[in-house]
């Protein structure tokens, strides 16, 4: 009799427990969000150069030195550091392979750092074409990202404020304080609408005189939305 007694009791404080566990409190979930584009302003682009043979004599091959002289110069002359360029890799370039045979093209991997792609657009357009493998963007980013983020962050949950209050205020009550707040995000980085250098340097030399054509990068475009629980006073 007593163990039932006992379990009736602890039955009871477990079932009171519950209920005091209960938020009876009146609340309000509402979301809010903030969104923006920016153009980036941190842009790795990879350059190949390469050697060549001038109507396939070999007596007459650009060497890789050439090439890259004039990638050196046109990045100064676009007012970009040295710094900003780097080498990523080296095709066969060892002296032994080059006294085996005399013919053997070398090529440079590189790897150059701009904020706008219009301006690499200068630069490559001073460098010898046909000793320009292939160029592609890297990699890019926003130089102020992670101050732009918590901008949006903070609109976003003013929003969800500000929703809050005109949809309490209408029902006659007032807005408590926020009991929950949950963080969503969605950040969208496009591959760029990059057409290949190449092809618009012949375009343009087909045009006379005709400026060089504006290359399109799509933004970044950042989306945050905050859910939150107010509590109804």
């Amino acid at each position: 009799m007593k163990k039932l007694f006992a379990l009736a009791f602890v039955a009871l404080f477990s079932l009171s427990a519950m209920a005091q566990q209960v938020d009876l409190r009146k609340k309000i979930s509402v979301s809010g969000s903030a969104e923006t584009e920016v153009t980036p302003d941190i842009i790795y682009i990879s350059i190949s150069l390469k050697e060549y043979l001038k109507d396939n004599n070999s007596k007459k091959k650009v060497e890789i030195t050439t090439l890259e002289t004039q990638l050196y110069n046109a990045i100064q002359a676009a007012g970009i550091s040295k710094e900003n360029l780097t080498i990523n890799n080296l095709s066969g370039y060892t002296v032994a392979e080059k006294k085996k045979n005399p013919d053997f093209l070398v090529s440079k991997q590189y790897r150059l750092k701009v904020s706008d792609l219009n301006k690499f657009n200068e630069i490559i357009g001073d460098v010898d074409p046909k000793g320009i493998a292939y160029t592609n963007i890297d990699s890019y980013d926003y130089s102020k990202i992670e101050a732009l983020k918590k901008e949006l962050k903070i609109k976003a949950l003013q929003a969800a404020k500000a929703k809050a209050i005109y949809l309490v205020e209408a029902i006659g009550d007032k807005l408590g304080g926020v009991i929950d707040i949950q963080e969503l995000n969605n950040e969208s980085y496009p591959q760029p609408m990059y057409r290949n250098v190449m092809m618009m340097k012949s375009e343009s030399a087909d045009m006379a005189g005709a400026p060089a054509p504006e290359i399109d990068f799509k933004k970044i475009k950042l989306t945050y939305t905050m859910n939150t629980v107010f509590e109804i006073r």
